[in-house]
């Protein structure tokens, strides 16, 4: 599972574990370092900070007195762990590391006398603040989306909330077509509830995937009895006289009833601090390439974030649990007096659909780009797929996507950094592979394929493994 997965890239970075256990809701008038979050960005800065000095430590949070790992709140829901099992951290990590926490709510910033008023806690002072405010759902202003019953899922207490509303829930209706959204079909139908999901673009994550691709997930997710409906787009949620959703109404007329709707149109970046204060913000909190707002001493990471680099008028927002932890990682050397630039380096992803695994490296366009030409390789079942980008001049691999089969990320990393051609990857390719043993291998099939169009043939290179071939 996605969760146990994270715990283990925590341990191979040697994390230790822990989670909140004490707070401190009377405030506490002065603080060297202040975090504003606990999730996974404002977390990484608080334990590297520690790691590397002996500073005082505060984190505000108003969501949960326990770090957790986000991505993993879905299999709380469909029964397949509990809570405390996606606690990174016991319960004595916080003490023992000398991390103060105050459970609440941040009012207001006053980055002129460097100071937080909070909702129940006395006003407290910073020398240093962090902003880790993470993201926060889409909501378009739909008729309706204020109706019980209609949510996104991004929180611990969007969960929560979850459960009461799916609680004597037949039928729900699920918007947008991100991630969030299947992972919240998926959800739903553990459950036995029926689902209708609704995109507006011509196939699911239209603006990510490529036509095979998003045809090949879209063909899944009818597999698991969700009534997916591309090019159909929401116009109004329906209520009831007790205030509560009882249909959806889209944009061609056709009325949907339901008792739940689930809005997940992607996520933007929580700036809601920053309004009303002098610290600039786009899309997201605007930082520099080190973490550095334009205000002395305030910094940010994470989904909040939007990393300005050189004089371009849009920055970049990274929304992954990944980029969170590198972001925080090099703000806490800052911190520590060594300031250290931000490199994520080369571009990955990774996510499932329902039984499918996706892995991205590189970059891969929605649609093709002007220069790049791409080999795509699918199996007769509709399972697995292989997309390698290329440059149509040079033949360097840009980016790979890949759907039902694993591939070492450092492999493609490493190729992608080294600009090997997709002549070489291919001739390499069983090298990258990563399923277990006795899992069928793709790789011999994908060569064949490519060279049936190819001006120089290539020869896989085999190495001695267990499998089925």
């Amino acid at each position: 599972m996605r969760a146990a997965i994270y715990c283990v890239l925590m341990a191979l970075g040697r994390i230790p574990f822990g989670t909140v256990t004490a707070d401190h809701n009377k405030g506490m008038g002065m603080a060297d370092l202040v975090i504003i979050g606990n999730g996974v960005a404002g977390t990484t800065v608080a334990r590297h900070v520690r790691k590397h000095s002996d500073r005082e430590i505060t984190i505000i949070s108003s969501e949960s007195r326990h770090f957790y790992s986000r991505p993993a709140l879905m299999y709380v829901y469909m029964g397949h762990m509990k809570y405390e099992h996606i606690k990174p951290y016991e319960d004595w990590f916080w003490e023992k590391n000398r991390l103060d926490l105050i459970f609440d709510y941040v009012r207001h910033i006053d980055t002129e006398q460097k100071k937080l008023t909070l909702a129940n806690s006395n006003d407290l002072h910073y020398r240093q603040l962090v902003l880790a405010t993470g993201s926060q759902s889409n909501y378009f202003g739909w008729p309706g989306q204020n109706l019980q019953g209609v949510q996104g899922l991004y929180s611990l207490q969007d969960l929560e909330l979850m459960e009461r509303n799916t609680r004597n829930c037949r039928h729900a209706v699920i918007i947008g077509g991100g991630l969030i959204g299947v992972e919240m079909a998926e959800m739903l139908r553990t459950r036995g509830i029926e689902v209708t999901f609704l995109v507006r673009e011509q196939r699911y994550w239209g603006n990510v995937l490529p036509a095979e691709e998003g045809a090949l997930v879209g063909r899944h997710i009818r597999e698991h009895h969700v009534n997916l409906r591309e090019n159909c787009e929401l116009a109004e949620i329906l209520g009831d006289d007790d205030g509560r959703v009882r249909a959806v109404r889209t944009k061609a007329g056709e009325e949907i009833a339901c008792q739940f709707v689930g809005l997940t149109a992607g996520v933007h970046p929580n700036i809601d601090l920053a309004r009303d204060t002098p610290i600039a913000f786009g899309r997201g909190i605007r930082v520099n390439t080190h973490l550095e707002t334009n205000v002395a001493d305030v910094f940010a990471c994470g989904d909040c974030a939007e990393i300005m680099a050189g004089e371009a008028e849009r920055g970049r927002v990274e929304p992954l649990w990944y980029t969170g932890k590198m972001q925080a990682e090099a703000l806490a050397q800052t911190l520590v007096g060594k300031r250290t630039e931000y490199d994520r380096g080369i571009w990955f992803n990774s996510a499932k659909f329902f039984d499918i695994e996706y892995h991205t490296y590189g970059l891969v366009a929605a649609e093709p780009r002007a220069g790049e030409r791409s080999f795509y390789w699918e199996h007769a079942d509709g399972k697995q797929c292989m997309r390698l980008v290329y440059g149509e001049a040079d033949g360097v691999l840009i980016g790979m996507n890949s759907f039902g089969i694993r591939y070492r990320h450092r492999v493609f990393e490493r190729w992608l950094a080294e600009k090997r051609t997709v002549d070489y990857v291919l001739t390499h390719l069983d090298q990258a592979n990563f399923d277990p043993e006795f899992f069928r291998r793709f790789e011999s099939e994908m060569v064949r394929v490519y060279n049936q169009n190819a001006a120089k043939p290539v020869t896989l290179k085999r190495r001695k493994v267990l499998g089925i071939f």
